[in-house]
Parts: structure tokens; C-alpha cells; sequence
């Protein structure tokens, strides 16, 4: 997710129950565009030995050409090509969830990447940009280019992230498909995760905002598939991982305002699960230093939160950040 899943994100998963893929946040490939440093980090500093797949967005095959060679210099998994975004910013320059309007432009640009790039490659999209009518279409392509694995969100870019997905086309492309199908789309707890990916016969789920929100639930999905006994964060759980998270960010961010602005991201997922009124969202989007946003920390997670269970199932309605793409 653009902005928000760098590498001080996946430090902090990866200590609570990393996911068996990491994909960072997507690489923008233009005519002046070069290798950003800080993407770059959660590749060369990630040390929670799973693999990391580089995500691209962009559609001129010169430019994306020198940017997998540029690429192709670090330790990555794979290559990811981002068809899903739907920032109208994004989209409305051909790239992103853009690119579902072209399926010509889509076969020729994973020809290229094919050519160029010998480790896995990988699309995320979602099913269309305005209706389905690509999407058989596009299948053929991925399936023609021999695209290593696929990420669907089971909406259209048009309906962004507020429309009831519709796993019926996850469904279709397991079964087309010869590589892995990933779901994604509004999977908030690990029950939801396991019973999808059984009921579409997907290989597994891409989830972006609910590890956010619960950092523990790649951990609780392999407890639920092992049939372990799930975990279950308490509130002084969230406590130590929103401070964490503090620290992580605080060191890319020489500002201390900075930092505060940058968690905020975060604590937006996270705070109707801890306070379903809003009482945390409307103290904690008021902070302006550490010192006043761990004091809502402590209010909510230690005081008032002694020993109660952190309700990481609640919905998402009602948040009014989201970031401009979901991974």
C-alpha cells in the first residue's frame, strides 16, 4: 500500500507473523523517473528472510525496461505490475487500474517484462476498470505470457474500495489460470481469509488493510489452517505495536511532527477497533507531538483498556483515510 507498507511496516509484521510474500509499495516508472532509495530500503534492509516481489506501475516500455535492469541489481523475488490502483491521479494517465481499458497495451508490456526479467513475474489487478468486459481477454494474456502469480481485487477500479467485491471472478480465474490466484479485496479477519480462499479455490490472500489494523492475522491464518489455537490480541498488545511502529518511523523521520503525521496513517485502520465510538480517532488525530499522542496510547490501551480482548473484526466503514492503492 502506497505510503504506508515500507519497510518499517514490514519490520514491525514480520515480527508478529510475517506473510509468505512481501510486495513493496509500487515503484513509479516514467521518462525522468529513477530507482526511489526508500522503496529500495525494503528490499536491501528487509530481514525477515521472506521474498520480496518489486511492485511497478508505468506503461512505456523503454522506461520499464531500464528500471527491471536497474531492479535486476538487487535482491529481488519477482516483479510485480500494478493494474489495479484506482487514484484517479493514477489512472488517468494510463497506468494503474488505468491500463484494464488496453489489454493490447497489457500483452505487450508483460511481453517486454517476460524478455527482459528471468525471476518471477506478477500481476495485481482488479477484474475491470468500469465492468468486466476485459477481463477474459486479459485472463488469455496472463495465462498466454505465463505469468508467474496473480493479485485480484475483486472489484473494478471505478468501484475503488467502498463496492461489495465479488469473489465469483477469483473463482473464474483460479480455475482459467495455471499460476497461483491470490484474492484480495476486503478480507478483514483471518475466518474471512480462510473460508474465501476455499470457497473461490484461490491459493491464498493478498491482504493490505487489515494487517494494518491487525498486524497478528498472516500468523492467525496459519494457526486457523493448522488448526492451533488462534491468537488473540488483547489491548496491551496494540500498545506495543503502535509504539513500535512509532520507532520504526521516527527513524526515517528526523521531524518529530513528521513522525506523528506518518503513524496517523496507521492509527487509522487501527482505532475503530479499539474504540468503536471514535473517541481514540478524534484524540489521536488531534496529537501534534509524541508526547500528546502517547497519552491517548496509554488512555485507550493501558487504562482503559486493562486486559480487553482487541476486536480486530470490526468493519472498516466509517475510516475516512485510505491510502492511494491497496497491495
Amino acid at each position: 500500500m502506497q505510503d504506508v507498507t515500507g519497510l518499517p511496516f514490514m519490520k514491525v509484521i514480520a515480527s508478529r507473523g510475517a506473510p509468505d510474500f512481501f510486495f513493496t509499495e509500487f515503484f513509479r516508472v516514467h521518462s525522468n523517473s529513477r530507482l526511489n532509495e526508500e522503496i529500495l530500503r525494503s528490499i536491501t534492509e528487509n530481514t525477515s528472510g521472506r521474498p520480496v516481489v518489486a511492485q511497478l506501475i508505468g506503461e512505456n516500455l523503454i522506461d520499464l525496461t531500464r528500471t527491471v535492469k536497474d531492479l535486476s541489481k538487487y535482491p529481488i523475488f519477482g516483479i510485480d505490475l500494478n493494474l489495479g490502483c484506482p487514484a484517479p491521479r493514477v489512472y488517468k494517465k494510463n497506468v494503474g487500474g488505468g491500463l484494464l481499458r488496453n489489454p493490447d497495451k497489457i500483452d505487450s508490456i508483460l511481453r517486454r517484462l517476460r524478455e527482459e526479467f528471468g525471476g518471477s513475474l506478477s500481476v495485481k489487478m482488479r477484474y475491470g476498470f468500469e465492468d468486466d468486459r476485459n477481463f477474459d481477454r486479459i485472463l488469455s494474456i496472463l495465462k498466454s505470457r505465463k505469468v508467474d502469480m496473480v493479485s485480484l481485487h475483486a472489484r473494478t477500479v471505478l468501484g475503488g474500495y467502498r463496492t461489495k467485491p465479488e469473489y465469483g471472478y477469483v473463482k473464474k480465474a483460479s480455475s482459467f489460470l495455471e499460476c497461483p490466484v491470490f484474492l484480495n479485496g476486503n478480507v478483514q479477519t483471518h475466518e474471512e481469509a480462510f473460508e474465501l480462499v476455499n470457497s473461490t479455490g484461490a491459493s491464498g490472500a493478498m491482504i493490505g488493510r487489515a494487517a494494518i489494523r491487525n498486524p497478528w492475522i498472516f500468523r492467525q491464518i496459519r494457526e486457523q489452517t493448522t488448526n492451533a489455537k488462534v491468537f488473540n490480541p488483547k489491548l496491551k498488545d496494540v500498545f506495543e505495536y503502535v509504539s513500535e511502529l512509532y520507532e520504526m518511523l521516527k527513524n526515517s523521520n528526523a521531524n518529530e511532527s513528521n513522525t506523528v503525521a506518518r503513524i496517523k496513517k496507521f492509527l487509522n485502520f487501527v482505532g475503530l477497533s479499539i474504540d468503536q465510538e471514535g473517541k481514540f480517532l478524534f484524540y489521536m488525530r488531534r496529537a501534534k507531538n509524541r508526547k500528546e499522542l502517547f497519552f491517548v496510547f496509554e488512555e485507550f490501551l493501558l487504562e482503559k483498556g486493562k486486559g480487553e480482548c482487541f476486536f480486530s473484526n470490526r468493519p472498516f466503514e466509517g475510516l475516512l483515510a485510505r491510502p492511494s492503492c491497496e497491495s
